[in-house]
């Protein structure tokens, strides 16, 4: 699954454009590497993404294409 479809599935980031606009500023890492938003997900990689001066952490358990609200938090951990 792309990066950015995965950041709006997981809720990690609201929107897929806006999750698009932080991998095209470079705020988001996958695997310690800064990462397109085209850039492929799949299970056990981590993602950091920079907020600010706040930064966030995130393992991937699982990828699903769609998720309810409710589940979205089962996709990742945070680290």
């Amino acid at each position: 699954m792309r990066l950015d479809k995965f950041l709006k599935v997981s809720r990690l980031i609201k929107r897929r454009t806006v999750a698009n606009e932080a991998c095209d500023a470079g705020r988001v890492q996958l695997n310690g590497k800064t990462a397109k938003a085209s850039s492929e997900v799949s299970v056990g990689d981590v993602i950091q993404i920079s907020f600010g001066t706040r930064e966030v952490r995130a393992e991937v358990l699982d990828v699903q294409e769609t998720t309810r609200k409710e589940d979205a938090k089962e996709l990742v951990k945070f680290l």
